[in-house]
């Protein structure tokens, strides 16, 4: 019997279950080639021939190969490497914040996740809807600087690439958003959707910045900010010893209820200045605490957003 790959735990069976009911439809113009779910700015397509697969209602029938429907009376398409109906790029945040595991954090086979480890599994089971619906899918790790960059494909295997880089990305290191933003803003040169899943511990007004670079390239931007429960409520009562996870060195201990008024209203105001701003420039920003199952946290966004 066929062992499972340990990346397929970054897909558990009933989260697949789930997306099987759910759908990723663009909201903006998209530079895609086949018909059908998103608007493209222009007709045409690659001349690179990739692979095949089935046909399926509102396909262009000039690419059905007719050799294969003779010999095997079944319908399958001529598929290209740019042949899709969106590209979208997963950029998953793999700095040391990334690595907190919060007690109220929601658990999965037993075990709290982590920030990264949620993000892990949001990028999993976003990859898995968008290549089963013949999108193109492209990943980014990165703390400080860039880990990897992935571009977007369409192509099947692009699950188990995608899911073998997550499962082998360790989270550690500071954190230079803005940069990373602007560098990968600069790469991807086809419109399409740029998905970021982070908990954004960084200048927000930089931040913000650098997603004017993003919209400045037509594309349709997604933040889901994803922090832990005790990131956002502060419930430490008792004398304690708070470490920076980007720096191994900085350990304080402090007394939680002399800070936490202060601590809790940067964190509003934190939160105020990215969703107001994200706002202002057409951005989808969604906060979502580790205490909600993923697989739930994405289900929920993905229904509100066809309405």
């Amino acid at each position: 019997m066929l062992e499972t790959p340990s990346y397929m735990k970054l897909l558990p069976t009933e989260t697949v279950s789930t997306l099987g009911r759910l759908e990723f439809l663009a909201k903006g113009v998209m530079e895609g080639t086949i018909s059908g779910r998103h608007r493209s700015p222009h007709k045409g397509s690659s001349v690179e021939f990739a692979e095949h697969r089935q046909y399926v209602p509102g396909d262009d029938l000039r690419n059905l190969d007719w050799r294969v429907l003779g010999r095997t009376d079944k319908y399958y398409i001529r598929q290209y490497d740019d042949e899709t109906n969106l590209r979208a790029t997963l950029m998953v945040d793999a700095s040391g914040s990334m690595n907190y595991r919060g007690e109220q954090s929601a658990e999965l086979d037993g075990k709290k996740l982590s920030k990264f480890e949620y993000a892990q599994h949001l990028a999993a089971a976003l990859t898995y809807l968008l290549i089963h619906q013949q999108d193109a899918v492209g990943l980014v790790t990165f703390d400080s600087k860039l880990r990897r960059y992935m571009p977007a494909k369409g192509k099947p295997s692009q699950i188990r690439l995608i899911l073998q880089e997550l499962e082998n990305t360790e989270p550690g290191g500071d954190t230079s958003i803005p940069d990373i933003f602007h560098d990968i803003a600069e790469r991807i040169h086809a419109r399409g959707v740029v998905v970021i899943i982070s908990d954004l511990f960084d200048s927000a007004e930089e931040i913000i910045k650098a997603l004017h670079h993003f919209k400045y390239r037509k594309h349709e931007v997604i933040v889901l900010h994803i922090m832990a429960e005790e990131e956002l409520t502060f419930p430490f009562n008792s004398f304690t010893r708070f470490k920076d996870l980007e720096d191994s060195e900085v350990a304080l201990p402090i007394d939680p209820k002399t800070l936490k008024a202060m601590y809790l209203d940067k964190v509003s105001s934190f939160l105020s200045t990215l969703e107001n701003d994200c706002g202002k420039l057409k951005i989808e920003y969604i906060p979502i605490s580790t205490a909600k199952p993923y697989d739930a946290a994405l289900a929920e966004y993905l229904t509100a957003r066809r309405m």
